[in-house]
């Protein structure tokens, strides 16, 4: 019998085990997690706190029982000291601790006054994929459906937002046609732009099973790094950054040639075709423009050519680009020509980075949809969607974009702004100029789990929300599956969901009637009756069949991909294969006409300016191209990972990946110190020379913020550009320049408690990493300063630790600047304790890390 929420199993008298199915939260595969929670008794501790242990959930079909490294420490989230040590606990408002009625009352009253004097498109909303469909939905409501103004952006557009608009531009929606059964049925795999092995580990490996049981199988991957994912595959191709579309037009008009499309399907099917042909690029010149050799280019269009059964994936190194829009549409242009479209084990297949932002495009989370994948420039769903939402106006026109909402805060457009669940400062290209521009904005909201971020500091309202483990709702994986995250323990100090944040705001705003909900399962109905509201087929997102589950049916709900126009079968609670669903098998598209589009390609020259008016390409000042991505262990900017040292282990600083050859050109020695420059920023990151990375790129991790270093924040360094189609940031090709940075000082510590870095942030001369260890933290240093002044300075974030009497040991080589210090404090036993240990030195300190 399948378990449910609600199912626990008695130890003894004084504690049980309680066994819950839930989601992971990180990345878009979406896999299901079974949690155990032991709740013992009140008396048994000063702080009761569940022991959770997480595992993966054997019958959920997206993994199957198995977890990433990331997944497998997720009850570390919830029950380290480091991890609750960060929460934020209590509503603040200008600093100051509060409560949750002054909280909302001033969040309420600042939005409305400001949309009073300068009306509805002065205010916004960034929002986030780590939200839960839920928080999306009703936000999404108030944003466009009650204030009026479209300017509500998500995170995804950073990650996913090529992927959409090539979508809508072929099929006429923002459909994934594919599962992942695809994977395991397809005879060639292709992974372009998508370093699989870290960022999706579990669907790598659910390819890498199927490669075993059937070595025929053949694994591409197109991607300038040697990965992990590249180490595994049967043909590589390192090809040039941001030239991907070059190599599938090419393979277009390859497959036309050699007589390898399905023409029936296309006359059937589709239109455009014929002026597709007329702009593709020879098929001598895509060598050239790609940097491959002709061997490799045969190889991969042979493979094509020959083989039924070829799923193409693709994910951020596709859709993080100036042409991104485009090169997802050359993609598809090659499945649409050869009918390799709703087929089993065949078609296009775009991997999300976040775990709900596919939740959230089907609300209309991105600032150019409206709600359940309806397009805001539609005036017929306009309507419909305004007279569902009975809300007394809609937004007309799409909003700000991710980039430009920024933009407007910057030059006082945009006076009020509530971030929820995510950290611009970091994550947005021109970090620092984010960051300058919410130091001076009027009024801005943060809702967090966290109080340290590097956005929370300029929150002038900052709102405690529940983390995974304590909030109840929904999330859709890359597969359009829809699955719970439920609850596993009690949510710490007045943390509340911020769906509830929203609907006590929008009740203060004068819209209590279109906010009267009672939890996470009445906004999901709603939710669900949107979807099927004038549908009848005409759209592809439809979960109607949901409209009129309980509040029990919906505790119990099993994961399942839409559309779903049924009500689902709650009985089992068994999720199985049989309801695995494809789009278009029929050759049906969601254009007015039914037809899918082929989309001409568009070259560089025939592109719209830059906003900034920069030429992207590598100069004498900047020659070689940054690309940004992420680590295995580490998730965005840190905030729930960066505490664990289960997962710091891996990579536990920011680095520079850089070819030997350009190594030796910027004269790096290995594990130096590196300058990595743009024309807008620079950071300060360790070398890592290696032939993985190709001639000409480097690459930089983008998870360090200024919580975990000092100068490491990557997206200072990205400019503003954007893909004219979909507004997504170009985040993997800008031209920078790397050089040695010498410093005269460096430093090793070891603290017991996380210190405060703050203090060392008015000084760019200073770089610094920190991971936690066991029992501690561990810090790496270094400073334009002399030892002997730098010592001064790093002793006042030494004197942070400890407390009560604390006995100092020193060592102080001036003639040799080199200097030691430790600290420790008593205990109430009367016992030492060492509370922190310093080593500096005029050149790299020689200390083993371990002792």
């Amino acid at each position: 019998m399948a378990r449910t929420s609600g199912d626990s199993v008695s130890v003894n008298r004084s504690s049980t085990v309680t066994t819950i199915n839930t989601t992971c939260p990180y990345c878009g595969v979406g896999c299901g997690v079974t949690a155990q929670t032991l709740n013992a008794p009140v008396a048994a501790t000063a702080h009761p706190l569940p022991l959770v242990s997480v595992t993966g959930d054997k019958r959920h079909p997206a993994n199957f029982g198995k977890l990433c490294a990331k997944g497998a420490a997720l009850a570390e989230t919830l029950t380290s000291e480091l991890s609750v040590g960060s929460r934020l606990l209590t509503p603040r408002l200008y600093g100051v601790d509060s409560t949750w009625p002054d909280a909302l009352d001033t969040v309420a009253t600042r939005f409305a006054d400001t949309i009073k004097k300068y009306g509805p498109d002065s205010v916004a909303f960034y929002v986030s994929g780590q939200l839960l469909t839920e928080d999306y939905y009703v936000v999404n409501k108030l944003v466009k459906g009650y204030i009026g103004t479209a300017n509500i952006d998500t995170n995804s557009r950073l990650c996913m937002a090529s992927s959409v608009a090539g979508h809508q531009r072929a099929f006429g929606s923002d459909t994934v046609p594919n599962t992942y059964r695809d994977l395991e049925l397809a005879d060639v795999i292709v992974l372009t732009g998508s370093n699989l092995a870290w960022c999706h580990p579990i669907v790598f490996q659910r390819i890498l099973a199927e490669k075993e049981r059937r070595p025929a199988l053949q694994i591409v991957v197109i991607d300038p790094r040697r990965t992990m994912t590249a180490q595994q595959a049967d043909l590589h191709l390192a090809i040039a950054p941001g030239t991907d579309r070059h190599l599938f037009n090419g393979l277009l008009g390859a497959l036309y040639r050699g007589g390898h499309c399905d023409l029936d399907f296309i006359d059937q099917h589709t239109t455009g075709f014929a002026d597709c042909l007329q702009h593709l690029p020879s098929f001598a010149s895509v060598g050239k423009l790609t940097g491959l050799d002709q061997a490799s280019i045969d190889r991969l269009y042979s493979l094509y050519a020959t083989t039924a059964k070829v799923v193409t994936v693709f994910s951020q190194g596709v859709n993080q680009s100036e042409t991104g829009t485009d090169t997802v549409n050359s993609i598809i242009n090659v499945h649409l020509a050869t009918g390799r479209v709703g087929k089993p084990g065949s078609g296009p297949l775009s991997i999300t980075g976040q775990p709900n932002a596919m939740g959230g495009r089907e609300v209309g989370g991105l600032a150019n949809m409206l709600a359940a994948h309806m397009p805001i420039g539609n005036a017929r769903h306009r309507s419909l969607v305004q007279s569902f939402w009975n809300s007394p106006r809609i937004a007309t026109q799409p909003g700000l974009k991710a980039v430009d909402l920024f933009d407007a805060v910057s030059n006082g457009t945009i006076r009020a702004l509530w971030i929820m669940a995510t950290n611009p400062v970091d994550s947005m290209p021109m970090a620092d100029t984010v960051a300058a521009a919410l130091s001076d904005i009027p009024f801005l909201a943060v809702s967090d789990v966290t109080d340290q971020t590097d956005t929370a500091k300029y929150a002038h309202a900052l709102l405690p929300a529940q983390a995974w483990g304590e909030k109840d709702g929904t999330v859709t994986n890359s597969e359009r599956r829809i699955s719970r995250q439920r609850r596993l323990v009690k949510p710490v100090g007045d943390a509340m969901p911020d769906w509830w944040m929203v609907c006590e705001v929008a009740k203060r705003m004068g819209y209590a009637d279109g906010f009267d909900f009672d939890n996470a399962a009445t906004v999901f109905r709603e939710h669900a009756a949107l979807s099927g509201a004038g549908n009848n087929g005409t759209r592809d997102f439809d979960i109607s069949g949901c409209a009129t589950i309980t509040n029990d049916e919906y505790a119990q709900l099993a994961p399942f991909q839409w559309p779903l126009t049924d009500k689902p079968n709650l009985a089992a609670n068994e999720p199985t294969a049989d309801t695995e669903k494809r789009f278009f098998a029929s050759g049906q598209f969601y254009h007015d006409d039914g037809l899918a589009r082929f989309v001409i390609p568009v070259t560089d020259s025939d592109k719209q300016p830059s906003p900034l008016n920069t030429d992207r390409c590598p100069s004498s000042r900047y020659p070689l191209i940054l690309n940004t991505g992420r680590c295995r262990d580490q998730w965005h900017t840190m905030t729930r990972t960066g505490h664990l040292p289960a997962l710091t282990g891996h990579l536990c600083e920011p680095f520079v990946e850089i070819n030997p050859k350009d190594a030796a050109a910027c004269q790096l020695e290995d594990a130096c110190i590196a300058r990595v420059s743009s024309h807008v920023g620079d950071v300060l990151v360790r070398a890592l020379i290696t032939e993985r990375q190709q001639a000409g790129c480097v690459f930089v991790p983008m998870h360090w913020s200024q919580q975990f270093s000092g100068n490491a924040r990557i997206d200072a360094v990205i400019d503003g550009q954007v893909d004219p189609v979909s507004g997504q940031p170009a985040l993997k090709r800008q031209p920078v320049s790397v050089s040695p940075w010498s410093p005269k000082s460096y430093a090793f510590g070891v603290f017991a408690e996380k210190p405060d870095i703050s203090v060392l942030t008015n000084d760019a001369d200073y770089y610094w990493t920190m991971v936690p260890v066991s029992g501690g933290w561990r810090a790496e240093f270094a400073s334009r300063l002399p030892p002997a002044a730098f010592i001064k300075t790093l002793r006042l974030l030494a004197d942070q630790q400890g407390h009560g009497m604390a006995a100092y040991v020193n060592y102080d080589d001036g003639a040799a600047q080199s200097y030691r210090v430790a600290r420790y404090t008593d205990t109430v036993n009367g016992a030492n304790r060492l509370v922190y240990a310093m080593f500096i030195a005029a050149a790299p300190v020689a200390v083993a890390r371990s002792f």
